[in-house]
């Protein structure tokens, strides 16, 4: 059996009084004073997140761009140096791998986020295909796994920018732009900082050595807590998530589904003019037609939806799909939740039946995201 990881933060959270789950063989916080009031604390002012669990992986070298854009959906040479990309890795038959950000650090350096639970597999992956395009002896770069080496903290929140502002010593928070990224001190540290996040609100991502993210962790909360700010658990992070029907990997993506059945067909540039891994049986899919796809659904009769249960037609006679992710919304007030399901019928304003505890009860599909911002950044 295997034994369970903890991050730099374990202590910290124990300190805070953070009630500690099993996630994906991680010890972490699925809350602290709860899901509810740490939910609206991010939406309504802060929340900081310890997510050290996640991976990176990091490519350097003059073939980086290249071996990126062979094993990635998105078109890598769009990102210019300092900035982020959200994308995908698919295996040869077109199912999503993993989701990830890579930032471009520097015009021949790049580093790559994974989720925690695909760290190996995605590390493999990686491996294999650039042993698969030739190697060192076609692609002059190197692969490193630095995922022991990074604390990851993210910072989300409108006031977010104006806690970070007051650590930040030489750092440009206000100029930063969303999917940017840039490197200085913080809190006497080093680190790179991100405008990047999983909530839908303003917010930021802090990569900290592993040996000082305590310190940061302490700055943070130091600096935040007079202001409202909120450490936030893994409850609050998936309902956060839900309400912007971000996927999930494991939950919406997995390997037999593709991009283009994943809402994903915006990071899958087929254009590109480069043979990426997966490329021709998306490329297939999108031929034959998408028959199944993604929908967002709100509860008209009182239930919440949960992964797993079955989701039915309007009549509740013929099952269609299943529901991903499922739960009742803080800031909506209503259960809401994301389905896998036949295509045909799935429009906004279309009713549909979901199997909770042996009844069929009524909801309708509407567009996603359930929740915007209403504060420019």
């Amino acid at each position: 059996m295997a034994e369970i990881k903890k991050t730099a933060l374990f202590d910290a959270h124990q300190k805070l009084g953070g009630r500690l789950i099993d996630f994906g063989g991680w010890m972490l916080p699925v809350q602290y004073k709860g899901v509810l009031q740490e939910h609206q604390a991010c939406r309504e002012k802060a929340g900081l997140f310890d997510v050290s669990h996640m991976g990176e992986f990091l490519l350097e070298g003059p073939d980086a761009e290249k071996f990126l854009n062979l094993i990635c959906t998105n078109d890598v040479t769009k990102a210019q140096t300092g900035k982020a990309m959200y994308t995908a890795m698919c295996n040869d038959r077109g199912g999503i791998v993993d989701d990830l950000i890579f930032y471009r650090l520097a015009p021949e350096k790049y580093l790559m986020v994974v989720n925690a639970s695909n760290i190996q597999k995605d590390w493999s992956h990686i491996q294999k295909e650039f042993e698969k395009r030739g190697g060192t002896a076609n692609l002059n770069l190197t692969l490193k796994d630095e995922s022991s080496s990074w604390g990851l903290l993210a910072l989300q929140g409108r006031l977010s920018a104006k806690i970070i502002e007051g650590l930040s010593g030489n750092l440009d928070v206000k100029s930063l732009a969303p999917f940017a990224c840039t490197s200085g001190r913080m809190a006497g540290v080093d680190v790179t900082l991100a405008r990047t996040g999983y909530t839908g609100e303003d917010g930021f991502e802090i990569f900290v050595p592993v040996s000082q993210v305590v310190s940061v962790w302490e700055a943070l909360l130091e600096a935040g807590i007079p202001q409202g700010l909120e450490p936030c658990g893994l409850g609050a992070r998936d309902t956060l998530r839900l309400e912007m029907a971000y996927a999930l990997y494991g939950h919406e993506l997995n390997e037999d589904r593709s991009p283009l059945e994943t809402g994903l067909a915006w990071v899958t540039r087929l254009e590109k003019g480069v043979d990426f891994t997966g490329r021709a049986a998306i490329e297939a899919k999108k031929s034959a037609g998408v028959t199944r796809c993604l929908a967002g659904f709100r509860m008209i009769e009182r239930g919440i939806p949960r992964e797993g249960y079955p989701v039915f037609d309007a009549e509740g006679l013929k099952q269609i799909g299943q529901v991903t992710s499922g739960s009742h919304s803080p800031t909506l007030g209503q259960a809401i939740g994301l389905a896998f399901v036949d295509k045909s019928g799935t429009e906004p304003g279309s009713e549909i039946r979901i199997g909770i505890r042996g009844k069929n009860l009524t909801a309708e599909v509407v567009k996603t995201p359930f929740y915007r911002r209403s504060y420019q950044t």
